[in-house]
């Protein structure tokens, strides 16, 4: 079982080179968005993490460019989470406002307890228990097929 949610982006002058068109960092920042709403959707926002003593820096991140998005634009950003046991890994899918794929990318991120900067290779009960919650709310098992939209 997978859980996943959408957030909106909106294309805005300062996201794009002189041709109107996002500049390859940018579609980072619009993942981050998601990212965010995601994490802040299962209960351990980036707030929460702090608030127990974690950061989650990024590990990897992968990119895969398809077509360009423009400005004035809106486009979708789905997130799902893959993993979230031994790190966060997360699939992202960037849509644009006619539905069709623009980027494809995958993010993984590791539990760094703080202050110690010690490296954890099991995520906090936090996050396990958040996510466990969100699964027995919707009445599935984590090794069930099917995904949850938050």
């Amino acid at each position: 079982m997978k859980i996943s949610s959408e957030s909106k982006v909106r294309v805005e002058f300062y996201d794009v080179d002189s041709m109107d068109v996002v500049y390859h960092a940018n579609y980072i920042k619009f993942l981050e968005v998601a990212r965010c709403d995601l994490l802040d959707k299962i209960g351990y926002g980036y707030n929460q993490m702090r608030a127990t003593n974690y950061v989650f820096p990024v590990t990897t991140l992968n990119v895969k460019y398809i077509r360009s998005l423009k400005f004035g634009q809106t486009a979708t950003v789905r997130a799902v989470l893959l993993e979230w046991e031994n790190r966060i890994k997360i699939k992202y899918e960037i849509l644009d406002s006619d539905g069709a794929l623009v980027t494809k990318a995958e993010t993984t991120q590791m539990a760094v307890k703080v202050p110690q900067t010690e490296a954890c290779f099991v995520c906090p009960k936090e996050l396990t228990d958040r996510v466990e919650a969100i699964f027995k709310a919707n009445n599935v098992k984590a090794s069930d097929d099917g995904e949850i939209l938050l």
